[in-house]
């Protein structure tokens, strides 16, 4: 399999992960409204959402699934579009998803705070390296 199409499957893997994380968010939160017997409108924003329910670990998640990753998103079509797709960088792709699985999972199940936090700043700082190193070896590339 070449390393683009790598890339691309590493791109799926993180889509059906927030997916994941959304189908949960969607049951949990309809379980919880339910069981308090809130009115889907007495919870139409964040705040009034906040004083109603307190199962939010599956929000919280989905809302970090549109943070840092988004800048994963843009080294993959980056990376997509240049051609440039070395062995290291589909590794490297890999190695995101599952840290942020990981981070998923902490974050929807039991939630530790310095579990979590681990997987978040270790799949962070791969990023920052990984986006360093693209630049790098992409400007050798054309300098070459």
């Amino acid at each position: 399999m070449s390393s683009s199409l790598n890339i691309v499957f590493a791109c799926l893997a993180m889509v059906l992960l927030t997916f994941a994380v959304g189908l949960r968010l969607l049951f949990v939160r309809a379980a919880e409204m339910r069981e308090k017997r809130v009115h889907p409108q007495a919870a139409s924003t964040s705040v009034q959402m906040a004083a109603k329910l307190q199962n939010v670990q599956a929000s919280d998640n989905f809302r970090n699934l549109f943070e840092t990753p988004v800048l994963f998103y843009a080294l993959a079509a980056v990376s997509l579009a240049t051609g440039h797709s070395p062995n290291w960088l589909v590794l490297g792709c890999w190695a995101y998803v599952v840290l942020r699985t990981a981070h998923s999972f902490i974050h929807c199940s039991y939630n530790r705070v310095m579990h979590r936090f681990a997987a978040f700043g270790t799949s962070l700082v791969l990023l920052v390296v990984l986006w360093v190193a693209f630049a790098v070896s992409l400007a050798g590339k054309v300098a070459g």
